[in-house]
């Protein structure tokens, strides 16, 4: 919304100056050598950890794409490349720090092995819904530690999206315990991965493009994925029978656009105003379409695709749960960054799921009582 208002000042003045100019008035020289600098174009490449069309992930980045070049009037206009065209999934950080591209689109989990931080702004076990996690960036002090933590990489970033609550993943055999945890290779990146190393697990970061053949040809025992919209697009369903809930490990799931500094400096005040704005138009979008179309996707894979949806028991959830802060805190530890983010993530969290307990959380359960 601020940037909203902002970029409505922001061309509100220019109106003002081109009629300043039309009815002679004495900005008209200044006036003049203004439009030709803001007529010029830029053309900026986008590269993304999606493959081509992705439905909610891969689309999101070209619907943004698009209306960039349509609120600048074609004067920022944006190619997007999928996975593997320009750069593999998971090298999308460093092609934006370089400036190969000046853009990427992707989350932040993924660059943990450079940047440890990072990975709080992605997703945390047990952590922030995507509610919680946009107020906590807006007005928490998040966004700020997370440019903090991009800055010496030459990055801005900039919430692109979110997924809201996952599910737990895709099994090849029913889990009732967490012994059933042990031995078993599953992918899934980030703090989450960590947690099932520590129960005796092997965690695989794989990118999305070659989850279904790692899962259908045993290379992977599970996977968590998405959720019900995404992983019926996947036909994840075709390699495993069991689909688990609830996403203890990504509650809420950031999607992040990054933007190589020096280029942002390049595009007049108005452009950098539309790049954000379209941004935050987007981090909005995709939680509503994801919210909007799992339920339909759900259906789908249960009555038509006769997928086994179970829960996981409440003892593997509470011993999941215990892992996991274990994780976050020896995370913290070890990274002063870390720790800085940690620190704040964990103290908004504490605060606002107060407000919650009494709000949403107590409301949805008296909606559900008979």
């Amino acid at each position: 919304m601020r940037n909203l208002i902002k970029f409505s000042k922001l061309a509100a003045a220019g109106l003002l100056a081109v009629t300043l100019a039309a009815c002679g008035g004495s900005e008209e020289t200044d006036t003049s050598k203004a439009a030709s600098v803001e007529q010029k174009t830029y053309d900026w490449k986008m590269v993304t950890s999606w493959p081509k069309n992705f439905p909610g992930l891969g689309t999101s980045a070209e619907a943004l794409a698009k209306n960039i070049s349509k609120l600048s009037d074609g004067r920022l206009n944006i190619k997007v490349y999928a996975a593997g065209e320009l750069v593999p999934a998971l090298e999308v950080f460093d092609t934006v720090s370089r400036g190969t591209a000046e853009l990427g689109h992707s989350t932040a989990y993924y660059w943990k092995g450079k940047v440890p931080a990072a990975q709080f702004f992605s997703s945390v076990p047990y952590g922030m819904t995507a509610q919680e996690f946009n107020a906590w960036l807006e007005f928490g002090g998040g966004i700020e530690l997370w440019e903090e933590v991009y800055a010496p990489f030459n990055i801005i970033p900039l919430a692109a999206g979110n997924t809201g609550p996952q599910m737990a993943g895709w099994f090849n055999k029913e889990i009732n315990s967490l012994e059933d945890f042990q031995g078993l290779k599953m992918r899934m990146p980030g703090l989450g991965g960590e947690v099932l190393n520590r129960v005796g697990a092997t965690a695989v970061n794989l990118p999305g493009s070659e989850i279904f053949t790692a899962l259908q040809t045993g290379t992977l025992d599970a996977t968590e994925w998405v959720g019900p919209y995404n992983d019926l697009a996947f036909g994840l369903y075709r390699a495993a029978k069991y689909y688990y809930y609830p996403g203890w490990q990504e509650s809420g799931s950031a999607v992040e656009l990054l933007v190589n500094k020096d280029a942002m400096a390049t595009l007049p005040e108005d452009l950098q105003e539309i790049v954000r704005t379209a941004t935050q138009e987007a981090n909005l979008s995709m939680l509503s379409e994801f919210t909007a179309r799992n339920d339909a996707a759900l259906v789908t894979l249960v009555n038509e695709h006769k997928v086994q949806l179970k829960k996981l028991p409440d003892d593997l959830l509470a011993a999941l749960k215990v892992a996991s802060k274990e994780v976050l805190e020896d995370a913290a530890a070890n990274d002063p960054m870390s720790q800085k983010v940690y620190d704040s993530f964990a103290e908004f969290l504490g605060s606002v799921s107060q407000w919650h307990d009494i709000s949403e959380r107590a409301f949805i359960n008296a909606r559900a009582a008979d």
